[in-house]
């Protein structure tokens, strides 16, 4: 009782209502760590614009980190590795993570020989070290052939995760749905590729829903690969939870297992505007109960 007066005088003291601290306390309870794929505001971002209020706005929305998507040349968005990270940090966010990659070239592929490919890994390396990035992810790759140039890529993906290791990096690999086929119509891609990368040095980024477009369970592949699955890109057909074709309750209950550190949204459609469908997909994700407040802890 005497803690319940206390409560109150101090309400009252500081001009506060029972209403707005209970709505504080509804806010603090539903914050999370939840990530948005800066590919999904590309038309919001230019390189020609000031893009900070884009940032708090995502910021205000609850969103609490971001993975680029925009490098080039050494910059990211057309700024420097600092200049983009003062700005994600200005705005109330981290920067975790970015998308980018140097494919290998026909010849690259027909010689064995990426040397030249890797010196401009250093390069990058080097560049979101400076931005305060934590991983490096390979969005895409083509599906090879045969199975000899499937194996030539996965020791290309070793070779680059061993030299982001060895300068304090983690890097990955981003799948679409075509991952799925067969390569020879003998092996599953993606599955040889996860079969084939040393887990030191290769995690997979799962983006969830073009894992379902794959015709393939998330939950399957986190029970398959336990712990190779640092982060996850949180995706539905437009808004997250809009299409109810993802079963994001089993794949959150299940995020453990996986090896998740990191969610982040990545919106490629949506039905009404942009910043409606950023807003629904993150409110989505904080009220959900299975959603926990962090997965790097």
């Amino acid at each position: 009782m005497k803690k319940l007066k206390f409560l109150v005088t101090v309400l009252l003291v500081t001009g506060t209502s029972l209403l707005s601290f209970e709505s504080f306390a509804q806010q603090t309870l539903k914050k999370k760590d939840i990530g948005l794929q800066l590919y999904s505001v590309r038309s919001l971002i230019k390189n020609d614009v000031d893009y900070f209020p884009v940032l708090q706005k995502l910021s205000a929305m609850g969103y609490t980190s971001v993975e680029a998507a925009g490098f080039s040349d050494g910059k990211f968005y057309n700024n420097t590795p600092q200049e983009f990270k003062n700005k994600v940090e200005k705005a109330g966010m981290r920067v975790v993570s970015s998308h980018a990659t140097r494919n290998l070239s026909k010849e690259e592929l027909a010689s064995g020989n990426f040397s030249e490919a890797m010196k401009w890994w250093e390069a990058a390396i080097a560049a979101h070290k400076a931005a305060g990035m934590e991983y490096i992810v390979t969005p895409w790759m083509e599906v090879p052939k045969t199975i000899k140039d499937l194996e030539l890529q996965c020791k290309y993906l070793n070779e680059v995760g061993k030299l982001c290791r060895q300068n304090g990096m983690k890097y990955g690999y981003h799948n679409h749905s075509h991952e799925f086929q067969k390569v020879e119509d003998k092996v599953v891609m993606l599955d040889y590729m996860i079969e084939h990368t040393n887990p030191e040095d290769v995690f997979f980024e799962l983006d969830v829903y073009w894992t379902v477009m794959g015709q393939s369970s998330p939950v399957d592949y986190f029970s398959k690969y336990p712990g190779r699955f640092k982060a996850l890109h949180i995706k539905d057909r437009r808004e997250i939870g809009q299409s109810g074709i993802v079963g994001f309750d089993a794949i959150f209950k299940n995020a453990k297992k996986a090896g998740v550190k990191h969610i982040f949204v990545e919106l490629e459609e949506v039905s009404v505007d942009l910043e409606t469908g950023l807003k629904e997909s993150i409110d989505y994700l904080l009220a959900a109960p299975y959603v926990e407040a962090s997965y790097s802890k």
